[in-house]
């Protein structure tokens, strides 16, 4: 192999801890190592939060690596229990079920599972019909109460109190390791840094039970400045399913993180060679916005292919008063008839999802953040007609980040 994956995920900085750092680097410069990564299949679609995790298991596959993608199916039945201050609320099976085929269908855009250089496991084949009492005779044996609620993911929910059902998280989590170690002899589980306990648990499962060496590795969240998980916008997470976050929104989202953030990102997030992602983390002023503009078509590309990458950029460049394409931007179309007779600012701003209710809507034209064709509304009573379309349809911007066009069908 050339470059040792480990030094290029160092390098980007993807590695948070490793369980046997000398060790793990070694292996992955001398042999193909089977490892896996956990994803609970908790919602019908990856998101944003997910995205870095995706990007490791890429380098590494590219390394001659091969990952496991494993699916939540039996562990979402109970629910991790790390960073929650409550109990996660109970998924039916079928709802479980649904959510890993969608995520299977989302991962394989990313990850090359033909011919076996790549497994797609789900830990309900063997989770759901485990015989508890072999379980705690098997596993249990092996972990200790006292080491267990020192983790700090039980730690945070001690105060407000911790169900068993939730502490056999941990158990749970180990024994998949351990099964994967059994059926596809993997040897590193990797995943966010808030599962370093879990992860350890597993390691510890194989080395004790088998003798055999076994590692982990945890990747860094993606926060922001703030220290809040990124990902999140007023509406909800950014998703990676085109039909919950579109392209166009999903590129905005990039384009319009924080200044400090942007070299981290372009580093996790994209595959450009690191001096390129120096070059342009370390721009100046109104100049890290061409850095932003990479960083956010980038992505875009990895996720929702070149051409939808292309047409977000040109939609945000319209925006900006660079170019046309503005039918990329999100869009309402009413009949025309109802352009005729005229539509009030604060209706279209609530059909558009630019205003949460009609009294928001009054609030943030009070405060001047609302403009029509680039024009500042000045009154609530403003009624739009076919008359206000400039180039066939009518933009309305709240802030400086949030537009919408209107158009008569």
């Amino acid at each position: 192999m050339s470059t040792n994956v480990y030094d290029i995920l160092k390098e980007r900085g993807f590695i948070e801890q490793c369980t046997h750092e000398d060790e793990v680097r070694e292996l992955l410069g001398k042999e193909s190592v089977t490892f896996y990564i956990g994803f609970d299949a908790t919602a019908d679609s990856l998101t944003a939060g997910h995205f870095l995790t995706i990007m490791a298991m890429m380098h590494m596959q590219r390394a001659g690596h091969r990952p496991i993608a494993l699916l939540g199916g039996g562990t979402t039945m109970i629910g991790d229990p790390t960073g929650k201050s409550d109990m996660r609320s109970l998924m039916d099976r079928e709802t479980i079920e649904y959510n890993a085929s969608r995520f299977k269908e989302q991962l394989s855009k990313f990850i090359d599972f033909s011919d076996g250089k790549a497994i797609l496991a789900n830990n309900a084949d063997w989770l759901l019909d485990l015989n508890y009492v072999e379980f705690l005779r098997e596993i249990g044996i092996h972990f200790s109460v006292n080491k267990m609620l020192t983790a700090e993911c039980y730690k945070q929910r001690m105060e407000r109190g911790l169900t068993f059902f939730e502490f056999n998280y941990m158990l749970m989590q180990s024994y998949d390791f351990w099964k994967l170690h059994k059926l596809y002899d993997c040897k590193l589980q990797m995943g966010g840094n808030d599962q370093w306990s879990n992860i350890i648990g597993g390691v510890e499962l194989i080395r004790r039970k088998e003798q055999k060496p076994a590692y982990g590795l945890t990747l860094k969240l993606l926060t922001t400045s703030d220290g809040v998980k990124m990902g999140k916008t007023m509406k909800g997470a950014v998703w990676l399913d085109p039909n919950k976050t579109t392209p166009y929104e999903f590129y905005q989202y990039w384009r319009n993180i924080e200044d400090v953030k942007v070299e981290e990102c372009l580093a996790l997030l994209t595959f450009l060679p690191m001096d390129e992602v120096r070059r342009l983390g370390s721009l100046q002023g109104a100049e890290i916005n061409q850095a932003k503009e990479v960083l956010a078509y980038e992505i875009t590309k990895i996720v929702h292919g070149e051409e939808e990458a292309i047409k977000a950029r040109e939609a945000s460049k319209a925006l900006f008063g660079a170019g046309a394409k503005a039918e990329d931007i999100p869009t309402t179309s009413y009949p025309a008839s109802r352009f005729a007779e005229g539509i009030d600012i604060i209706t279209m701003m609530c059909d558009a999802k630019l205003a949460s209710s009609r009294s928001d809507a009054r609030r943030t034209i009070q405060q001047g953040g609302v403009t029509v064709n680039n024009k500042k509304v000045e009154n609530f009573d403003l009624v739009l007609t076919d008359k206000d379309f400039e180039d066939g349809a009518i933009l309305i911007r709240k802030g400086k980040k949030s537009y919408h066009r209107f158009i008569a069908e």
